[in-house]
């Protein structure tokens, strides 16, 4: 049960509606769930949606052990066993907003395309959506609404790993070129997850600590380094003014 919220600081991207704490108190937490980079607070009248942004942090502070809120501590949930749930951001590119139900039609989630995973993203999927793309094949891949939570990094190293050039045409890829990037993406971020994400320089995670995977990528942010399968040095362009990375023999 939700006995307390305090907002500090409402500047938040999109801003924290001025009626959260009144929507949120009282209500008991029904479940929490993920869709895309948004966590999910069910609720009886709607939902809490919380998005950390680029440096967000959401601490669960133990009864009793609760700090003081540092500069950047936007917002406490504090429930009925004492536990503290604590948003920070310094970047303020988080959100904290309510969503009626039913949830899955707030206009942040509506568009937003399947989990990448095998059960809801298919291979077909994704060659359907390249088919007719002068787009390019990474644009198409960090496009949200092809699929969710490929970011840059992972995209980088998915194409990598499949062998396909960043800035070819989405369309003019082969369907068995596509599988096997599909394939590539759900081994990348499979491979993210269970080495606890990709850390920014100012990143940890709930349980304080950082990411691993960007120790292991293979080419993004390696320009000029020797390709790990060729030797060849790493190039680097822009994409979408994303930073990209390949290797100009291994990818065509």
């Amino acid at each position: 049960m939700i006995t307390e919220v305090l907002v500090r600081d409402r500047r938040l991207r999109f801003g924290v509606p001025e009626d959260l704490e009144t929507r949120l108190r009282g209500q008991p937490i029904l479940a929490l769930r993920r869709r895309a980079k948004y966590l999910i607070f069910d609720l009886p009248d709607g939902a809490l949606l919380i998005h950390l942004g680029m440096s967000g942090r959401l601490h669960v502070l133990e009864p009793g052990q609760v700090p003081p809120p540092s500069k950047h501590a936007h917002l406490d949930v504090k429930l009925d066993d004492g536990t503290v749930l604590r948003l920070t951001d310094p970047r303020r590119f988080g959100m904290a907003l309510w969503a009626d139900r039913p949830v899955e039609q707030h206009k942040l989630l509506a568009a937003l395309g399947p989990e990448p995973t095998r059960t809801d993203w298919s291979a077909d999927d994704l060659i359907v959506a390249c088919r007719h793309r002068s787009a390019s094949i990474k644009t198409v891949l960090m496009d949200q609404r092809v699929v969710v939570g490929v970011g840059n990094i992972y995209a980088n190293e998915a194409l990598f790993r499949a062998g396909i050039h960043p800035n070819r045409a989405a369309g003019r890829i082969s369907a068995p070129r596509l599988r096997k990037l599909h394939a590539a993406v759900i081994e990348v971020l499979d491979e993210a997850i269970i080495q606890g994400g990709t850390t920014l320089r100012d990143f940890s995670g709930a349980d304080g600590l950082p990411g691993y995977f960007q120790l292991s990528v293979s080419v993004y942010q390696r320009e000029g380094q020797p390709c790990p399968t060729c030797g060849t040095p790493i190039r680097r362009m822009v994409i979408g003014q994303r930073a990209t990375f390949w290797c100009p023999v291994c990818q065509r």
